[in-house]
């Protein structure tokens, strides 16, 4: 299981949105290189990173934990699309697509780690 992220639909998912924040990231004004744009592709990064990282540790508490880093990050993002919206940067309608990816990297998310933190208590009992 352990470095064979990439064949994770969770890290593909990932990886698109990442793609995508940086596409729409070019379209916001010049004043916000530094700011915003700069936070949301950090943010965006750091998703599929801890997946990998966490991946790279072989040990699932170790995964788990960078899986719960990764959906920290996703929150970040999916704040700092609302303010991008709020600000008139992107409008609600062609930031639909990229939301919707972000949701369903949440879900997967949220399924790998009840996954593995169910395969750690059966473990558990089992010793």
């Amino acid at each position: 299981m352990f470095g064979n992220f990439r064949n994770l639909a969770l890290w593909k998912s990932s990886m698109n949105l990442t793609t995508e924040i940086y596409k729409l990231t070019k379209l916001f004004p010049d004043h916000e290189r530094f700011g915003l744009v700069s936070q949301m592709q950090r943010a965006a990064v750091s998703i599929p990173s801890n997946i990998a990282e966490g991946f790279g540790r072989e040990s699932t508490k170790d995964l788990i934990r960078f899986l719960y880093t990764s959906r920290g990050s996703l929150m970040e993002l999916s704040t700092q699309l609302e303010i991008s919206i709020n600000l008139g940067y992107i409008s609600s309608d062609s930031s639909k697509p990229i939301i919707d990816n972000a949701n369903e990297v949440n879900r997967l998310l949220n399924g790998l780690i009840y996954s593995l933190k169910s395969q750690l208590k059966k473990s558990s009992k089992s010793k």
